[in-house]
């Protein structure tokens, strides 16, 4: 499976974005699809995940209650509303695949090209 990630910008903050991870290729039903985030300097932080076949989400602690995962599998595609944004949310936002309900980045495949969300004070 091929990721991409796009809907990237910059906003102010408490503002809102809709980020979306579009899926070509094979997806099996049993994939895992997940957020993450590395701003500049620091590692690449888990942000959140969904089932590729049920609703089922997870959510790091500090996104809790403002970011919302959804998919559509009908357009293959994965969707992270971000709202109430704060200039800590600011870095690269990353999708990719896992094949079991995992958290560490390192558990994750097929990263695609991040985008860019920058949140101004």
């Amino acid at each position: 499976v091929q990721l991409q990630a796009s809907g990237g910008g910059l906003v102010q903050a408490g503002g809102s974005l809709r980020l979306s991870c579009a899926a070509s290729g094979r997806i099996f039903s049993s994939y895992v699809m997940g957020w993450f985030r590395q701003a500049p300097g620091k590692e690449r932080e888990f942000v959140g995940l969904i089932r590729w076949s049920r609703d089922s989400t997870l959510y790091a602690d500090s996104v809790k209650g403002r970011f919302t995962i959804s998919r559509d599998n009908a357009k293959n595609t994965v969707h992270l509303q971000m709202n109430s944004l704060k200039p800590e949310d600011t870095a690269v936002y990353y999708c990719a695949a896992a094949r079991s309900w995992v958290v560490r980045a390192t558990e994750y495949f097929n990263w695609g090209q991040g985008t860019q969300v920058t949140v101004s004070s």
